[in-house]
């Protein structure tokens, strides 16, 4: 039975909805003009002033032969072809059509020289359109903004993104696939000096509009950086109210004063890669003991007030299975994790010459992710829990309204493109442990279409904040609703994640302390993001995703996008060469080895205790099999020796190998017999494909 708060929950959402559309009416006549904040040189855009690219299907866009790229990037290196050639050319670029195919939306590319090139983007149609279908649009296109975005096609032109990305270091304490940039494999340290932190830093401020709220230092691993724990303070210093850390754990993990140390220095977020439950799903990292590290390392990292989101890097047939498990361990310690972030594999790095057979069997988009939530956890309706990052874009163009135009930076924006990430919100009690997702029990694209009336009015604060009031209100279903849950606490969460009313709920800024953070951690709810971002590799590439990049690297030639620097034409490998600090040979000699755990050599760990509550069942399972059946290699390295041994192969081996494959689809892929399979036809000629305008 419901409680009797529900009913006056219910008769107050009716009430909600009169009373909406009275004031929308109103909303409408005369609306103001947007206002230019301190932290824009332009105006804050209206909801019809939104541009959007080419959505649906079929479109055409620009993207990258795989093979011309590889050889031009060579060429560059080589010092045969000059850079200028990469800001003034369009290397490697041919047109692309993305089109529904067998049930499935696909990329389609011709190469003159190279041949056809084919890759899945969905795995679910009607996935795929709901996403685009919701896009709000683009945020303000970047200006003041000339010195550091400059990059040819590769140019970022809209928004400020929302995470800066600055790799500290190409040097890494372990050395595992997949890995976007080949660490400890390239020959040399490329590794910023403390003047180069401190000169991108200051950079990335300048730019218009000024809404960068969130630094992530990387690498390699950063915390090897003899400069991390500076980076951090300085990054707080000059006005970044959230810093990360992307990070493998080790440090963490070893060292509680280490945790204490990065959180008295100002970081808030430890990004951590954890790629499943047990020692045995992180055995493709190869390192002996790589979960009890990730435990410890939640334990210091939380204990010394430093909030950790786990990242996993979810490859096909190597780790999917995981998901549920992950979402599980999410769900049974609510204390400690509220953020989890899913990447389908990107073949880049290590990986960028893949195989075809290995690329088709180990592809994972976003629409795998959101039905393996569905099928591993009973969580979520793909189609109606989860939405593209970028639709958060109207309620922090609210949030920034409301803030008034004094404020000196802009609300963080997740501007990219519908088809770079997703997420599903889910509220969990903390006490009960009950668990319902958030669109469940609020009308999120009514929602959505309610907030972008009270933006567009842009009537001040007050009638802002009562504009979202009488929103959630009426979008509200409270029988939906957990069982505690009310339409205050669904209230309090909005303020709580925009901080539009300024009430007081802990603070984030760099002057936080112990108790802000307790005080943030004391709320009852827990209002679990589960997010799938998925980074582009040279077989899907897209450049309408790239030109909207939220989460650029901060380098020494400027803020290049997240993916047109780790693939792409490749201006990782570019920048670091040109701008290498030794040599490893010379490295070694001035500064010793690092100490690398690799070879399943296991860390060293004073303790494995932990109070993270962990299902014995999942800890104990053995690695996902599912590849190794059809002799498909789990990553670059055991691909060179898979191919080795293929080709050893008997005939009646081959057929074997012929047979588990078909089951593999059949039985996996859920494939249909008779249905025409999408064939990744890697380097062979083809005939052009026709190519349709959107």
């Amino acid at each position: 039975m419901h409680a009797p708060i529900k009913y006056a929950e219910k008769g107050l959402s009716i009430a909600a909805n009169g009373l909406w559309q009275v004031f929308s009416q109103l909303n409408k006549i005369s609306p103001n003009p947007s206002m230019t904040p301190r932290w824009s040189d332009k105006p804050l855009l209206k909801s019809h002033q939104k541009t959007k690219p080419p959505l649906g299907w079929p479109r055409q866009t620009d993207s990258l032969c795989p093979t011309c790229v590889r050889e031009a990037r060579q060429a560059i290196l080589d010092g045969t072809r000059p850079l200028d050639t990469l800001l003034n050319e369009k290397v490697g670029e041919i047109k692309a059509v993305i089109d529904e195919k067998d049930g499935k939306i696909v990329m389609m590319k011709d190469c003159p020289i190279h041949g056809h090139f084919e890759d899945t983007m969905a795995i679910d149609t009607d996935f795929f359109k709901h996403l685009e279908a919701v896009f709000p649009g683009r945020d303000i296109r970047a200006h003041n903004d000339e010195k550091l975005h400059n990059h040819g096609s590769s140019t970022i032109k809209h928004g400020r993104g929302s995470v800066l990305t600055v790799d500290l270091t190409n040097r890494c304490n372990m050395m595992c696939d997949p890995c976007f940039m080949d660490a400890n494999q390239v020959g040399f340290v490329h590794e910023l000096t403390w003047d180069d932190i401190k000169t991108v830093l200051d950079n990335a401020i300048t730019i218009k509009p000024k809404r960068q709220m969130s630094v992530q230092f990387s690498g390699g691993e950063p915390t090897l950086s003899p400069y991390f724990l500076d980076a951090v303070r300085y990054a707080r210093k000059v006005g970044y109210s959230s810093v990360q850390a992307a990070t493998n754990g080790i440090e963490f993990a070893k060292s509680f004063d280490f945790a204490k140390a990065a959180a008295e220095a100002g970081l808030r977020y430890a990004y951590l890669q954890f790629d499943g439950i047990g020692n045995a799903a992180n055995a493709h990292r190869r390192v002996g003991n790589l979960f009890d590290v990730k435990l410890r390392a939640i334990e210091n990292l939380y204990n010394a007030g430093v909030d950790i989101v786990p990242v996993i890097t979810i490859v096909n047939g190597v780790n999917n299975e995981q998901v549920g498990r992950v979402i599980e361990f999410a769900l049974d310690n609510p204390k400690k994790i509220n953020f989890l972030s899913f990447q389908p594999v990107s073949f880049t790095g290590r990986d960028e010459e893949v195989t075809p057979e290995r690329r088709a069997a180990q592809r994972y988009t976003l629409s795998h992710l959101a039905h393996d939530v569905k099928n591993q956890t009973g969580l979520g309706e793909p189609v109606r829990d989860w939405f593209p990052i970028s639709f958060m874009g109207t309620f922090t163009d609210w949030a920034d309204l409301a803030k008034g135009p004094e404020t000196e930076w802009g609300n963080l924006t997740c501007g990219c493109h519908p088809n770079c990430g997703i997420g599903m919100a889910v509220m969990i009690d903390k006490e009960t442990k009950e668990t319902v997702p958030v669109t469940a029990f609020l009308k999120a694209e009514q929602l959505a279409k309610d907030i972008a009336q009270v933006n567009d009015a842009a009537r001040g604060k007050f009638l802002t904040v009562a504009g979202m009031a009488l929103a959630l209100a009426r979008n509200y279903d409270p029988f939906k609703a957990p069982t505690h849950f009310k339409l205050s606490d669904l209230m309090k969460k909005f303020d709580k994640t925009f901080g539009a009313t300024g009430r007081d709920y802990g603070k984030v800024s760099g002057d936080r302390t112990r108790a802000d953070i307790d005080k943030r951690r004391g709320d009852r709810w827990n209002f679990l993001f589960i997010a799938g971002m998925w980074f582009q590799d040279l077989f899907n590439y897209d450049f309408r995703r790239t030109e909207m990049c939220i989460i650029p690297y901060a380098t020494q030639m400027g803020e290049i996008s997240f993916c047109a620097y780790n693939t792409g034409i490749g201006w990782r490998n570019i920048i670091e060469k040109m701008h290498m600090t030794a040599t490893l040979t010379k490295w070694y000699e001035e500064h010793g080895r690092h100490e690398i755990f690799a070879g399943n050599k296991p860390v060293p760990l004073s303790t494995t205790e932990h109070s993270l509550k962990l299902n014995a069942e999942a800890v104990a399972a053995g690695a996902q099999t599912d590849l190794d059946v059809l002799g498909i290699a789990k990553n670059a390295r055991d691909e060179k020796i898979a191919a080795r041994k293929k080709k050893d192969m008997t005939p009646e081996e081959q057929r074997h190998h012929a047979e588990m494959e078909k089951l593999y689809r059949k039985e996996v892929l859920k494939e249909q017999p008779g249905v025409p399979v999408l064939q990744i036809q890697g380097l062979k000629k083809a005939p052009p494909q026709p190519q349709t305008t959107h």
